[in-house]
C-alpha cells in the first residue's frame, strides 16, 4: 500500500465499498437512514444544548433575556435562510455531498462557538450551525422518500423525531454532565470533534438512491420554476406550514431554552435535575411520533390523530406550567404527555408528501419545516423580551434574574401558540383523510 497514490488507493478504496455486501443488502436503506438520523441527533444536541449554560452564557456576554434569546435564535435565523434553498438542491443534486457538508459545518460552528471570545463571533457560529443544520430533516425525508415504499414513509418519518429527540435528550442531562464534570467550552468542542467524523462517515457510507447499486446512472429529477411555483401557490402547504411551527415551536422553546430556569427556579432543582424533568418531554416525543404515525396508518386518519394530538399537548402544556404543588414526578409525566401529543405533528410531512408530486419531496419538506425556523426565529427572543418586561431588571448574582411568577406571566405565550395552531389544523380538514 506504500507504494500507491493516496489518490488511487481512495479510488480503489471506495471502489471496493460501492461493490461490498453492505451496499447490495437488503437492509442497507436502513443503514442509510441511521446515518440520517444520527445526522438529526447531532443537530438537536447543539440546537438544545445551550438550554444548559443559560446563565453561563449571560454572564459571558454580558446578556439580558432577549440578548440570550437573539444569540441562541441565530440559528434559526441562518436555518430559515438556508431552508428555502435546502429542499430544490436535494431533489436537483441529491443528498450524499450536500448532506456530508452541511454536518461538517455543524461541527465547525461548534468547535467556534466553544472558541468565541466575543458575542459576535459567538453569533456567527451560532449561525454556522444553523445553516448546516438546516438540511438534517430535508435530508431524512428526502432519503426515506426514494429508499422506502410509499406504506412505510409515515412510520419511518415518525422515527425522525425519535432521533432528533434523543439528540435534544442528550443536549439536556448528558450534556449537562458533561458541563459539570468538564466545562462547557471544552464539552462543545468534543461535539464538534464527533461531528467532523460523522461528516466523513456519512460521504463514504451514504449513497443518494438505490442507482448507485447497480452502476445506473443517477435518477435525475426533471425539476423546474414552475413545479415550485406549484408548490407555492397550494394553500394547504401554507397551513402545513404554519401549523407544523406553531404545533413545534412551544416544545422547541420551553426545552430548548426557557425549560431548564424555570425548572430550576420554581422547584428549586439542580442543572442536571432540572435537564432531567425536561427531557421528559423530548422523550414523549421520541415515543409519540411513530407510536401515533403508525395509528394513523392503521386507522387511515391523519386529521384525527394531529387533532388528538394538538389538544393533548395543549392541556398538558397549561397543566406542566400553571398547576402549583406538583410532585417532581407528576410534573415530568406531564412534560412527557405533553412530547407525546407535540410528536402528531410529524404526521404533516406524511400529508404533504401525499398531497404533492414524489420529485417534490425536498421541496415540501423544506417549505413545511420552515414554519418550525419561522416561529422559532422570533420566539426565542420575543420570550426573553418578555421576561426582561416582568423580570424588571432584578439581578442576581450578577445575572438578571426571573421569578416563578415572571415565567408564567412570560410564557403564557406557549399555549396561546396552540391554540393558534388548532385554527390552521381546521382549515386543512377538507384537504386530508
Amino acid at each position: 500500500m506504500q507504494n500507491i497514490p493516496l489518490k488511487k488507493y481512495y479510488y480503489y478504496y471506495v471502489s471496493d465499498v460501492m461493490n461490498s455486501k453492505l451496499f447490495k443488502s437488503k437492509g442497507y436503506p436502513w443503514v442509510v437512514i441511521t446515518f440520517c438520523a444520527l445526522f438529526l441527533f447531532y443537530k438537536y444536541v447543539l440546537q438544545i444544548s445551550p438550554s444548559v449554560i443559560t446563565h453561563t452564557l449571560m454572564l459571558r456576554f454580558h446578556l439580558d433575556g432577549a440578548s440570550l434569546g437573539n444569540l441562541v435564535a441565530m440559528f434559526f435565523y441562518a436555518y430559515l435562510v438556508v431552508q428555502l434553498f435546502a429542499g430544490p438542491l436535494l431533489d436537483k443534486l441529491g443528498a450524499r455531498l450536500l448532506t456530508s457538508l452541511a454536518i461538517l459545518a455543524c461541527a465547525l460552528g461548534a468547535i467556534w462557538f466553544s472558541k468565541a471570545p466575543t458575542f459576535l463571533q459567538a453569533a456567527c457560529a451560532r449561525s454556522l450551525i444553523g445553516m448546516g443544520a438546516a438540511f438534517a430533516t430535508v435530508s431524512y425525508m428526502k432519503i426515506a422518500a426514494v429508499w422506502f415504499k410509499p406504506e412505510k414513509f409515515a412510520f419511518v418519518s415518525g422515527l425522525l423525531a425519535t432521533a432528533a429527540m434523543v439528540g435534544s435528550m442528550c443536549g439536556q442531562l448528558p450534556f449537562a454532565l458533561m458541563v459539570v464534570h468538564w466545562d462547557w467550552q471544552s464539552s462543545l468542542y468534543y461535539c464538534g470533534l464527533f461531528g467532523v467524523a460523522l461528516a466523513i462517515l456519512f460521504y463514504l457510507v451514504v449513497r443518494s438512491d438505490p442507482s448507485h447499486l447497480s452502476g445506473a446512472t443517477q435518477i435525475e429529477t426533471n425539476l423546474n420554476f414552475r413545479d415550485m411555483m406549484e408548490v407555492l401557490k397550494y394553500r394547504p402547504n401554507w397551513y402545513l406550514m404554519f401549523y407544523s411551527g406553531l404545533a413545534f415551536s412551544p416544545l422547541a422553546v420551553f426545552a430548548g431554552l426557557w425549560g431548564d430556569s424555570f425548572l430550576e427556579t420554581a422547584y428549586h432543582l439542580s442543572k442536571p435535575d432540572a435537564a432531567l424533568l425536561t427531557s421528559m418531554s423530548f422523550l414523549g416525543l421520541a415515543l409519540g411520533a411513530p407510536l401515533l404515525g403508525f395509528i394513523s396508518d392503521r386507522l387511515q386518519s391523519r386529521f384525527g390523530i394531529l387533532l388528538f394530538g394538538l389538544l393533548l399537548s395543549f392541556f398538558s402544556l397549561v397543566a406542566a406550567l400553571y398547576f402549583r404543588d406538583m410532585s417532581r414526578w407528576v410534573e415530568g409525566t406531564l412534560l412527557f404527555f405533553f412530547g407525546v401529543g407535540t410528536g402528531a405533528f410529524m404526521l404533516v410531512f406524511a400529508v404533504g408528501k401525499d398531497i404533492n408530486p414524489l420529485a417534490m419531496t425536498a421541496t415540501v419538506i423544506a417549505l413545511i419545516n420552515t414554519g418550525d425556523a419561522l416561529i422559532g426565529t422570533f420566539t426565542e427572543p420575543l420570550l426573553g423580551k418578555l421576561l426582561d418586561i416582568f423580570g424588571r431588571g432584578k439581578m442576581l448574582g450578577g445575572v438578571e434574574y426571573f421569578s416563578t411568577n415572571d415565567y408564567h406571566l412570560a410564557m403564557i405565550l406557549l399555549p396561546l401558540y396552540l391554540i393558534i395552531a388548532l385554527f390552521f389544523l381546521l382549515a386543512l380538514k377538507k384537504s386530508i383523510r
